[in-house]
């Protein structure tokens, strides 16, 4: 990059943070400008806020209404001050969550507190006069909170907890053409198939809506931290997205002229942490392959006009996995709605080219 273009890049930079470190790089990891102040793990702070909330709540009643508690969880209401001195444990929690700026150590406590309540439910199913159901339905329920506090602890201990992805692929297009039909960000969505829409609000910030695992929507603001027309943009999604995200995509141009070599790079935290990723993983939503996917999309846009289907897909538009190539069975043919050929896919652009397989 010039210093023309060093210049352009601070001019457009956001005034809510800096340039991603090791911009040069197209292996550049952004868990350190996810760490930079402004840039919390807005899953994590918000699943810790809810259980500073219920920790809370919980103390209150075990402080106030240990005989309720002991019904509920069927312990002996002999076990009134124990549970009262539990209650005081979960307020001091609760207390330390909203008082740490990042609440990792208190989040650990929660989870030795969960082990102090397993170890006691435990215990009480030696009671004789222990009511087992509400023991076992009690015991379940610790065990859920224990996973959260585990899951919410760890990621706020650990900055590098965000899914990493990055693609490239070369576009028969001059580099100021291929970066302008990008910086255009409702165009995204024409070849993108995650995402449902994405609105412009000015001054380099945008609202994006996406599709997540299990058919959920999610729904993000982003603004633009380096904007070098021709070359490169970066972002980040800003504080209280449902997925936090920061990335960069490249345009370089090919070595001969011979179109631009583009290049993405992406980290972001799926919703519900840990368990969103594992969700995304078994509904086959690999990050990799979807941002594969996508850049072969993007290619055929600008260098077709349309997305390329053919009559071997038979859902949709083409967005989905093909199956085999081999003739299509009556049942097949029969439940398909309508087939591709029959699917209008042509967006105007360019010269207005269309092309079916």
């Amino acid at each position: 990059m010039d210093t023309k273009q060093t210049e352009n890049a601070s001019e457009r930079t956001s005034t809510s943070g800096e340039l991603p470190p090791n911009l040069s790089s197209t292996k550049t990891s952004y868990a350190n400008e996810r760490a930079n102040p402004g840039l919390p793990n807005g899953n994590s702070m918000k699943l810790a806020r809810g259980l500073g909330w219920f920790s809370v709540g919980l103390g209150l009643t075990e402080l106030f209404f240990p005989k309720v508690i002991a019904n509920i969880s069927g312990v002996s209401n002999k076990r009134t001050g124990v549970i009262r001195l539990y209650g005081l444990r979960e307020l001091a929690a609760g207390i330390a969550i909203f008082s740490q700026e990042k609440p990792a150590e208190a989040m650990w406590s929660r989870v030795a507190g969960d082990a102090l309540d397993l170890a006691s439910l435990g215990l009480a199913f030696t009671s004789p006069d222990a009511k087992r159901g509400r023991l076992a339905f009690a015991t379940a329920n610790v065990l859920g909170v224990t996973a959260l506090d585990i899951i919410c602890a760890k990621q706020l201990s650990n900055g590098s907890q965000g899914i990493h992805a990055q693609a490239t692929c070369i576009v028969n297009k001059p580099p100021d053409q291929v970066y302008a039909f990008w910086r255009d960000f409702q165009n995204l969505g024409r070849f993108m198939t995650h995402l449902e829409s994405v609105q412009d609000l000015g001054d380099g910030r945008s609202h994006w809506k996406a599709k997540g695992p299990a058919g959920m929507s999610v729904e993000w603001d982003a603004t633009i931290i380096a904007d070098v027309p021709g070359s490169l943009i970066t972002w980040r999604s800003i504080e209280g997205s449902d997925v936090d995200n920061a990335g960069a995509v490249r345009f370089e141009r090919a070595p001969g002229d011979r179109g631009t070599i583009v290049r993405v790079n992406i980290e972001y935290y799926p919703p519900m942490g840990v368990v969103g990723a594992t969700a995304a993983k078994l509904f086959g939503e690999e990050p990799e392959q979807q941002l594969d996917d996508d850049l072969r999309r993007f290619k055929q846009m600008l260098e077709v006009g349309e997305v390329v289907v053919s009559d071997a897909t038979l859902l949709g538009t083409g967005y989905t996995t093909q199956r085999p190539g081999r003739p299509a069975d009556v049942e097949e043919l029969d439940a398909a709605e309508s087939l591709p050929s029959e699917i209008p896919t042509h967006y105007p652009f360019d010269e207005g080219r269309t092309s079916q397989v």
